[in-house]
């Protein structure tokens, strides 16, 4: 069902592409033959090589380094390298702390960081609102008179609803409180952000065989986790679809549904 040529001749601007889910997004942007900007801390080699390969191609992946989405005065930069206006920006940088939190209870231990909680919150949450404000700020989210599009990587794990049924035993604290406060930013951002017809789309991306999720491979297969390059196409495809009617809702990638709070 995927159909990425109507994506050819658009500028998309894609956080924390170094690797996994944003990279193969990338990729897969450079191939519709879009001008894909890569923002981000750092580089990595495999970035750097999909920069390299898709300059022979139809599109092209230009990389901004420097930027750190918790660092406001970042954001500056990051607009002064992107320069001219985009179509659409793909909130995609995250971060999931390690070790399982628990408060623990009938005598066990547990393990709770609330300096990471933190930090989720901050990368997660705050993170995209920076990036999104700071190119909206500089003009950056009309292109040629036409309204263009947040896209906001989240994750059913800010669902309320869904928490009761699949995980209700608790646990993961930051990462769920991260993905909650997310997914209200991104309602909150819409509703201003409906009066210029720009439209704000929350997804959840599926579960992807990524380095984030690598402490959950024993269930990989039992999930049906997929690769990195058929979620970015789900995500592509439901960011395609996206459009003023869909502002504010919150999208499985896995089926187009979509997921209730």
């Amino acid at each position: 069902m995927y159909d990425g040529s109507s994506l050819k001749g658009k500028r998309v601007v894609v956080t924390g592409g170094e690797q996994g889910l944003g990279l193969e997004t990338l990729k897969e942007l450079a191939m519709a033959g879009a001008e894909a900007i890569c923002v981000g801390r750092t580089s990595s080699a495999e970035l750097d090589a999909a920069a390299a390969a898709a300059a022979a191609g139809p599109g092209s992946i230009q990389i901004i380094t420097g930027v750190d989405v918790t660092k406001e005065d970042t954001m500056a930069k990051m607009c002064a390298d992107v320069a001219t206006p985009i179509d659409m920006v793909i909130n995609n940088a995250g971060y999931f702390y390690g070790p399982y939190e628990e408060v623990g209870v009938k005598g066990k231990e547990g393990h709770l960081n609330f300096s990471q909680e933190m930090l989720m919150i901050d990368v997660c949450a705050v993170g995209p609102l920076r990036i999104s404000s700071a190119l909206y700020k500089a003009g950056f989210l009309v292109r040629d008179g036409s309204p263009g599009k947040v896209i906001i990587i989240t994750s059913q794990a800010g669902s309320c609803e869904w928490r009761l049924t699949q995980n209700p035993e608790g646990g993961n604290y930051g990462h769920h409180m991260s993905r909650a406060a997310t997914n209200i930013m991104g309602v909150l951002l819409s509703q201003e952000l409906k009066a210029e017809g720009i439209c704000v789309q929350l997804m959840h991306p599926g579960f992807n065989r990524t380095t984030m999720t690598e402490k959950y491979r024993d269930i990989w297969d039992v999930e049906g986790a997929v690769p990195a390059d058929e979620g970015a196409k789900r995500v592509l495809y439901e960011s395609i679809k996206a459009d003023i009617s869909t502002t504010g809702t919150f999208i499985n990638c896995e089926d187009g549904l979509k997921i209730p709070w």
